[in-house]
């Protein structure tokens, strides 16, 4: 499958660079930058670490898409519902890991999804979406007498509270229960905030060093406490669980998707 990374040169992008090339099914053949990058020009396999490519990073897409399958993106929301656009217009599979979408921006990538094959998570491991399923079933079980919290940490470079994956866990609460998260999360206490409303889902953030990814789902009972819990130690499972997703989506209709939809989860 031929693949183009977009953010080639971040951290994320390198590792996605990296992944592609490694599986046997799969080879870069694009890589794009924003506009005013240093990296442009470069190589985008000598910059991941995988020997020399021939695949210049450019800052432009269209061209880039132009002799893809399918586009792996990891940066940012605005250039994400860009992307998304190009990559339908090009007929490409596009594998989202972008966090910090907001509702709108979900919306847009779902209208896009009725022409394309969109597959989107805010964590793309085999754990964290396993996580999410068991967070789902435990849900579904126990009642609202049964608090819910959620404990992320990550490293002091992450720009977004709460991460994409203690979203995603606390959707998987949510529709466990169901109840719309949005109307029943509670992502900040401070001051004389009052007693806990039942039902609630709690968010609670820490960041600091350079944690890759630590969640911890906290199911709080009268006398008891169940916790399940991941701690990522290596990008590389996103970068993979990535690559895992654009081949499983490169045979499927049209639509909007999930990692659970690419693992076989949707069940639990």
């Amino acid at each position: 499958m031929r693949l183009v990374v977009v953010g080639a040169a971040g951290r994320m992008g390198r590792m996605l660079v990296r992944a592609a090339e490694e599986d046997p099914a799969c080879r870069v053949v694009g890589a794009v930058e924003q506009p005013g990058s240093l990296a442009l020009g470069e190589d985008a396999g000598l910059l991941a670490g995988v020997g020399r490519l021939s695949v210049p990073i450019t800052d432009d897409p269209i061209a880039a898409f132009r002799s893809a399958d399918g586009v792996i993106d990891f940066t940012a929301p605005a250039a994400t519902r860009l992307f998304a656009e190009a990559a339908a217009q090009a007929g490409l599979v596009h594998v989202i890991g972008t966090t910090g979408l907001s509702d709108a921006d979900l919306q847009a990538l779902r209208s896009t999804a009725a022409r394309a094959r969109i597959v989107r998570s805010g964590n793309m491991s085999l754990g964290v979406n396993l996580l999410a399923g068991l967070v789902r079933k435990v849900a579904r079980t126990l009642g609202e007498d049964w608090d819910v919290e959620i404990l992320e940490m990550h490293h002091r470079m992450k720009v977004d509270a709460p991460s994409g994956t203690a979203l995603l866990l606390g959707e998987a609460a949510a529709e466990g229960r169901g109840i719309e998260l949005r109307e029943r999360s509670v992502r900040s206490r401070d001051g004389h905030t009052g007693k806990r409303g039942a039902g609630d889902i709690g968010f609670a953030t820490l960041r600091g060093g350079t944690v890759v990814g630590e969640h911890s789902v906290i199911f709080a009972g009268a006398g008891e406490r169940i916790e399940l819990a991941h701690r990522a130690e290596d990008r590389a499972i996103f970068a993979r669980g990535a690559v895992k997703a654009a081949l499983w989506a490169r045979e499927k209709p049209p639509g909007f998707y999930s990692m659970a939809d690419v693992l076989g989860l949707s069940e639990l």
